[in-house]
């Protein structure tokens, strides 16, 4: 999916929600367990609920490799049932992949030919040579780690060299000559507010994907006035706070109302743009 799609995407839906795959088999509705595939029925649920409301959604690998064999074939189902179902949702990768260049190339081949996903998140520690082979692709996109909502975000994202250049800072900067607006984003913590502003001045044109709305205490208003610019650029995630908001039966007409509620808002906030 290119940018101007993605864009249209978002007018169209008036939304630029993101739900997070983050399937626990230890927290979806007990009903579930009687299942073939429990995480497969659960994120078919989910995503049949939620997809009048989002633009995109964002398997967090861990939930899934923590299963073993089992849980990826329910993470290839789940990209199937998207890709047949709803061609038009932007499908993310949360990998957090980077290790030398023949390794990476290897994990890119793996999302982007194997599995056929949009983006896939890439730590920038290693260098150029670690992220220059996720973006070989048309219309494929590297999400770039920048400046995350974890507590320990501040051991080393916010550290300062001797010029006061903070090191999220010069990721964005450096990073920004291996890849254009057109295929890298970044990884923005919703709970860094007004940091936002300083993220704009260096990247004003880059898409953000946004987890920490939610469950992690992040304002979604605060997002918009600090991060948004003429195009949206911003992706913004929720995970538990949508998926696990019911652990009924009910659960994914629950996860639907939520989605909604978001997506509403995000309409409103859409207005100072279009």
């Amino acid at each position: 999916m290119n940018r101007k799609d993605l864009f249209e995407n978002i007018k169209k839906k008036q939304s630029f929600l993101c739900v997070g795959l983050d399937t626990d088999i230890k927290k979806i509705p007990e009903h579930l367990l009687q299942e073939e595939d429990p995480i497969f029925a659960f994120n078919k649920a989910i995503i049949d609920a939620t997809a009048p409301y989002c633009i995109a959604y964002k398997p967090n690998l861990a939930f899934y490799e923590s299963m073993g064999v089992k849980g990826w074939i329910s993470f290839e189902k789940t990209i199937a049932y998207l890709n047949e179902h709803y061609p038009d949702q932007f499908i993310i990768a949360d990998a957090k992949r980077g290790d030398i260049g023949n390794t990476s190339a290897m994990y890119a081949r793996t999302f982007f030919e194997e599995i056929k996903l949009d983006a896939v998140t890439v730590a920038p520690y290693m260098g150029e040579d670690s992220v220059t082979p996720f973006l070989g692709y048309d219309n494929k996109w590297v999400i770039l780690l920048a400046l995350t909502s974890n507590k320990g975000s501040h051991d080393f994202q916010l550290t300062e060299d001797a010029q006061g250049e903070r090191l999220f800072e010069k990721v964005l900067k450096k990073s920004q000559e291996w890849g254009n607006a057109d295929q890298m984003m970044y990884v923005v913590g919703a709970t860094q507010g007004k940091m936002f502003e300083d993220i704009r001045k260096i990247a004003p044109d880059h898409f953000l994907l946004v987890p920490g709305i939610g469950a992690q205490g992040g304002s979604l208003s605060e997002v918009c006035q600090y991060g948004m610019n003429s195009q949206c650029g911003l992706i913004v995630n929720s995970s538990r706070a949508i998926i696990y908001a019911d652990k009924t039966e009910n659960f994914a007409a629950v996860a639907g109302i939520k989605a909604k509620e978001v997506q509403e808002e995000m309409a409103k906030e859409l207005q100072r743009i279009l």
